[in-house]
């Protein structure tokens, strides 16, 4: 037999139960294909966070995912809000439902949130992963080092602005005999595949 508890709450109904508990920490809510979004300012990321995971009806035990998102090429550049943003995915095994949360850094510049990972320990990786590729720095959390990219790695690999090749490459120097760092000596080009005009190519008719 089947509990209560296991069946999906049907997403407009998650909805209003969400912004019943958040108030005026929520922004807006978005409803698409089957799934709610909800955005809420930085001043209130923190706050609204704690509200997901501890209010009843709520109760967002789990924090499966966190993401940065860089917008500044987002629909050819007709985008004009805030350029990072980080995307959360919360999940509640006591009531079987999810929710996506997100929410925009308010300086483009230094782009700053605040840590969830004392919420959630499993923030601390996706924090790290978030500040490696997009430079985005969570504030008040206690270890946010680059994870994917090599120590001396310069940028954030993830930035739309960010050229394919690196900004700097690696080498062994055997008179040194160290790995040591240099500018990217390979020049940009752009390869434009051959088109086979070939009559009849490959017995295609």
């Amino acid at each position: 037999m089947t509990s209560s508890s296991s069946v999906a709450i049907a997403p407009e109904a998650l909805r209003d139960t969400l912004a019943a508990a958040l108030g005026d920490k929520a922004l807006r809510f978005v409803v698409r294909l089957g799934e709610v979004t909800v955005f809420v300012s930085p001043a209130h990321y923190l706050e609204a966070m704690r509200i997901l995971r501890d209010a009843p009806g709520c109760q967002f035990e789990q924090l499966i995912d966190l993401c940065g998102v860089d917008y500044s090429t987002y629909r050819d550049g007709a985008w004009e809000g805030a350029r990072y943003a980080a995307v959360s995915h919360l999940l509640s095994l006591s009531l079987n439902q999810r929710v996506r949360v997100k929410v925009f850094c308010p300086d483009d510049d230094l782009p700053v949130l605040p840590s969830v990972n004392a919420l959630w320990n499993s923030a601390n990786w996706f924090e790290r992963e978030a500040f490696d590729l997009f430079g985005i720095v969570f504030e008040g959390h206690e270890d946010l080092r680059r994870i994917l990219t090599d120590y001396g790695f310069i940028g954030h690999p993830f930035r739309k602005d960010f050229p394919l090749s690196g900004h700097v490459e690696m080498r062994y120097d055997s008179e040194l005999r160290r790995v040591v760092y240099q500018p990217v000596t390979i020049e940009p080009r752009e390869v434009t595949p051959r088109i086979i005009r070939e009559d009849n190519y490959g017995g295609l008719h």
